[in-house]
């Protein structure tokens, strides 16, 4: 069966996870998160694009942003991977390609999953048994959300904007969404969509979508359920091995 095509939609935010080939690593060292992000913020100005969430991975990584308008995401990721490939290749006298040739996206309903997708998003390293905490981690985006951290890349959504009066209040109201464990439907509903590459929300979501491109798209499972890419890591090697 052909693959569907990803949606994206202007000022819609979007689910993205791209994974090294073969799961094969795609940082080795600090200096490489840090090239990542740079060019990240590089490729986020030129598109038009406002990052809300990130985590880097040892073989993938998580973005969840809102496209000014939906053609200048493939651009993002296009340029984003040439640039940091040539890093990487030159930085480790390598060839050939560093990620799969297709990336992973979901439409995400804002009113609906917006915030969930932010902390499955930060809380990928303690799934994979990394830390025990999201602070313990560096590589996402949840010092900046939950922090007050430096995030110069990130443009917080009006939804995280509505937490509190000021960055304080709205710091610690975010901090207290992760007192209890993101809701176990909601990571299922997260994970089906993202494998799929199917919007995420609810039924007026989808008839909306539908509206705008002709097309009935929602996640559905298929046959019995299935270890779904993501969530399974070797805790013993710090990486996780299923990719998303």
């Amino acid at each position: 069966m052909p693959r569907r095509p990803r949606i994206h939609l202007n000022d819609v935010p979007l689910h993205i996870v791209q994974r090294g080939h073969n799961r094969e690593p795609c940082f080795f060292a600090e200096e490489d998160y840090h090239a990542y992000l740079h060019w990240l913020g590089e490729a986020l100005k030129k598109e038009r694009c406002a990052l809300h969430a990130y985590a880097l991975m040892t073989n993938h990584v998580h973005l969840l942003l809102t496209p000014r308008r939906a053609e200048n995401v493939p651009r993002l990721i296009i340029a984003l991977g040439r640039r940091y490939v040539q890093y990487i290749n030159q930085t480790y006298r390598r060839t050939g390609t560093l990620w799969d040739s297709r990336y992973k996206s979901s439409l995400i309903q804002a009113e609906t999953y917006l915030l969930a997708c932010q902390r499955y998003i930060e809380l990928n390293p303690v799934r994979a048994a990394m830390v025990d905490d999201p602070a313990h981690y560096r590589w996402t985006s949840y010092r900046a959300n939950g922090l007050g951290k430096p995030g110069a890349i990130l443009t917080p959504h009006p939804l995280y904007l509505a937490l509190g009066e000021d960055d304080k209040a709205r710091q610690g109201a975010y901090r207290a969404l992760f007192r209890s464990q993101l809701d176990k439907a909601a990571v299922d509903d997260i994970r089906l969509a993202l494998n799929q590459n199917q919007p995420l929300g609810n039924e007026r979501f989808y008839a909306r979508i539908e509206k705008l491109t002709g097309q009935r798209r929602e996640a559905r499972p298929r046959g019995r359920p299935r270890t779904l890419e993501g969530e399974d890591a070797d805790a013993g090697s710090g990486q996780e091995t299923l990719g998303l």
